[in-house]
Parts: structure tokens; sequence; C-alpha cells
């Protein structure tokens, strides 16, 4: 019989980016190296303590995993691993798409209304500088641009990275161009590479871009903006070296962050870098 404790390292992280906690995965691979077992067998095996194992196992089963088998004392069965992965990921669509509908469902509903005013009473009495907030992966940042993207009316600064612009073009081309269609004036630095020089070239279309690579050491290596010159995001982390799960960023809704710290090194920037 094989022991949990000779598992490759590799196999456990695998089964860690898929959803799965420690105790699942120790109870899992346990459970795979006998076939059917108790819960007694299982916790001394894989060192999950008793106690826990029946609410560990409980969510195996729910995520198809597991099957259980009504017994006294209670077994579980293994499933076939490649089977498993295929329950748990028809699960995972089902589970998905029951959300969504009730997603949906609530922002149709009357119900989003008094949310709403809820939230337009909130804002009333708070100081626009105390909407701050740490961000942390790299869609999280990307998803609060995209936010202060939609709502930009008047300009738009955005300083960023090689492949900070290769993910802007990517995900917010079309929007920015809506954007500058409708009166706002944009501008972005970036290091203009042999990997960013055509993606550079189309945004010239309808923004204003600068190459910044001439600064040298003063280059900056990190991806940060101003909407209006009221609201300030930037990334705390270098893009090149950190994992997009591990990045860290911060965003306030701040006329001083934004308009009396960001913008005059933006501009400063502006100043000495190359049009493209």
């Amino acid at each position: 019989m094989a022991s949990i404790l000779h598992v490759k390292h590799e196999v456990m992280d695998a089964l860690k980016t898929i959803g799965l906690n420690l105790y699942e995965r120790k109870l899992w691979v346990a459970l795979l190296s006998k076939g059917i077992a108790t819960v007694g067998e299982l916790a001394d095996l894989s060192n999950v303590p008793r106690s826990r194992c029946y609410d560990v196992l409980e969510s195996l089963a729910d995520k198809g995993f597991v099957i259980i088998q009504p017994s006294k004392p209670m077994r579980y069965v293994a499933i076939k691993p490649k089977e498993a992965l295929e329950r748990a990921k028809r699960r995972l669509y089902q589970k998905t798409d029951e959300m969504i509908k009730r997603i949906e469902n609530l922002q149709k509903s009357e119900m989003i209304k008094e949310l709403e005013n809820i939230y337009s009473e909130g804002i009333r009495v708070t100081k626009p500088e105390e909407f701050s907030g740490a961000l942390r992966g790299r869609e999280s940042f990307y998803e609060h641009l995209e936010e202060l993207l939609n709502k930009t009316k008047r300009s738009i600064s955005l300083l960023t990275t090689e492949q900070g612009l290769i993910d802007i073009y990517q995900r917010y081309s079309r929007l920015l161009q809506r954007a500058a269609k409708n009166g706002v004036n944009i501008r972005i630095l970036a290091p203009v590479t042999e990997r960013t020089a055509e993606i550079a070239k189309e945004f010239s279309k309808f923004a204003k871009i600068k190459d910044i690579r001439g600064l040298q050491k003063t280059q900056p290596i990190s991806r940060a903006c101003s909407i209006d010159g009221k609201h300030f995001l930037i990334s705390l982390t270098n893009d090149e070296k950190t994992k997009p799960s591990e990045d860290v960023g911060f965003w306030t809704s701040s006329e001083h962050a934004a308009s009396e710290f960001f913008e005059p090194i933006f501009e400063l920037l502006w100043k000495h870098g190359k049009s493209v």
C-alpha cells in the first residue's frame, strides 16, 4: 500500500492548483491508495484529524472526487483520477451556471434598487479620500482599472511596463478607443520594444504614446494610472519578477494622490519620453 508521505510534492502542488485544500489533497490521495476505506483508516493514513475527516470527505464527494458508501461503518470509494477530474469539471460548470443565473436574476429584481439606494446613502456620508484599498492579484488590478476606465470623462494617464502595455492592448483597446471618440485625452508612457512596437502604433491612432526606454536607470518598472485627476491606481510589484497571483496593487479615489502626487511625476516623464 502506497503511503501519502511518498507522494511527490509536484503531485500535491498540482492538486492545490485545482482548488483542493491541504486536508482534501491528503485524504483523496490516501483514498486512491486504498480504493475503499473507512474514516478511521483514512485518518491514520493521511494524518488528517479524524474529527475533520467527515466534513472534508463530504466536500470531496460534493466536488465529485469521492463516492460515499452508506454502510456501517461508513465507507468511501475512490474514483479513477481521470474520471474524478472529469466529474469535478462537470460539477464546477454546473455550479457556475447556476450561480450566474442567480446573479442575473438578482440584477433584474427589485432588490437591486434597494441595494443601490443603500450604497447611494452610504456614499453621501463618506469622504472621497476614504475610498481606497489593496488589490491582490493581477486580475484584481485589471478589473479595477477597467471600472475606472469605464467611468472616465476627461483624461487617462497610463504609465506601464512592456508586459503591461501588451495586457492593456489585449484587454482594453476597444474601451480606450471608445473613450477617445468621446473626447477623453489619453496619454501612455511605456517601453516600446520589438514586442510592443506594433501595439504602440495601434495606440497612436487614438492616443498619445511615448517611449520611456531612454530614461535609463530612472525607467519605471511598475504600472500606474490617473483617471480624470481623481482616481489613482498603482501596482506595487515588478511584473517581470512576480507571479500574477502574487501581484499587489493599491487604489484610491483621491485628487491629492492623482493630481498632486502622480500627475507631476507623469508630466516629468512625459517631457523626457520619445514620441511614437
